[in-house]
């Protein structure tokens, strides 16, 4: 059996939706305020992949937490770069 990608784009908006316990026009407001960026089929229909998936839920967590919605966008900027940097010290590492 083959591995699957965590970015391959599986789930529609409706299961997402039910996976995260969250109605479907949350994750649209989620979306129009930046936080989930998922990809779109040719029809332009929403696909869900495993790490849009993660990153929903690290959003719900957030909200839950009480952290407003540009808060939990500034947390998760910080959690990109935070993890960008990692990458580029563990290649130069690599490299030297």
């Amino acid at each position: 059996m083959t591995n699957r990608d965590s970015r391959t784009p599986l789930y529609g908006i409706a299961v997402a939706a039910e996976l995260a316990g969250v109605p479907q026009a949350t994750l649209r407001q989620f979306e129009a305020k930046g936080l989930l960026t998922p990809s779109r089929s040719d029809g332009g229909t929403r696909r869900y992949s495993d790490d849009d998936m993660a990153r929903l839920r690290r959003v719900t967590d957030l909200r839950d937490a009480g952290v407003n919605l540009a808060g939990i966008r500034r947390v998760l900027e910080l959690e990109d770069e935070n993890a960008s940097l990692r990458d580029e010290l563990r290649a130069d590492t690599a490299e030297g």
